[in-house]
């Protein structure tokens, strides 16, 4: 069986694909957050290749072709922002305060955690890039001194959770303003949260994509800064 695995090169890809398929269909049934299609995929996964014996390394040689298609998929969420340019202009104050607030919030969080939870530098550069994309934050993880691998674990946790979480907690304090939903979902967890957003409405995804960009420039500028404090 694992001989199977390491000579097929699309093995990894068609184990993710399937286990999100899952995830899409029990979502779709349950209609519950908890049910999100990434988790249910990641879970999957792990779950496999357990019970499989099949290593990590020969489940990633073939899932790898997947990561390739991340940095087009976030530069298609440029798409929705371009359809909604009037109301961004109009806004564009409210707009860069949300999202100045948003990555502030985040990194003097992690700051606040680190120094009740007595984390090292490292752990705590670590965790500085949470709110952003994979592939910016594992640049800014790396650059400060981090744990790259458990930087990315981090990140999609933050989105899964956003993703599951964000609407309800919009519920919660009665936010219906679908640009202060939008910027939430994306400062706060980045492409996964903006997935969430484009569900949500036109504008949100807009609002949602914009957030992921300039989440990204402004905490690769001031993470460099909070890695200082620790």
């Amino acid at each position: 069986m694992i001989n199977f695995f390491e000579e097929s090169v699309f093995f990894g890809v068609t184990l993710s694909l399937i286990a999100y398929f899952i995830g899409l269909l029990l979502k779709k049934k349950f209609k519950l957050g908890i049910f999100n299609p990434l988790l249910i995929a990641i879970i999957i996964s792990i779950v496999f290749l357990i019970a499989a014996d099949v290593d990590y390394e020969v489940y990633n040689e073939g899932a790898k072709y997947l990561s390739w298609l991340l940095t087009p998929a976030t530069v298609c969420l440029a798409i929705p922002l371009y359809e909604q340019w009037e109301l961004l202009k109009k806004n564009y104050k409210a707009i860069l305060v949300g999202i100045v607030s948003g990555v502030l919030t985040s990194l003097t969080t992690v700051l606040v955690l680190a120094l009740i939870m007595g984390l090292s530098h490292e752990e705590y550069v670590t965790l500085l890039p949470k709110s952003i994309t994979t592939a910016i934050g594992m640049g800014v993880s790396e650059e400060l001194g981090g744990y790259v691998t458990i930087t990315v674990a981090v990140i999609i946790i933050t989105g899964v959770l956003g993703n599951m979480f964000g609407e309800l907690v919009c519920r919660i304090f009665r936010i219906t303003e679908p640009i202060s939903k939008g910027l939430a979902l994306g400062s706060a967890a980045h492409a996964i949260g903006t997935a969430k957003a484009v569900e949500l409405g036109e504008v949100e995804g807009a609002m949602g994509s914009l957030s992921i960009a300039v989440s990204g420039i402004l905490t690769v500028i001031l993470a460099s800064i909070f890695a200082n404090f620790i």
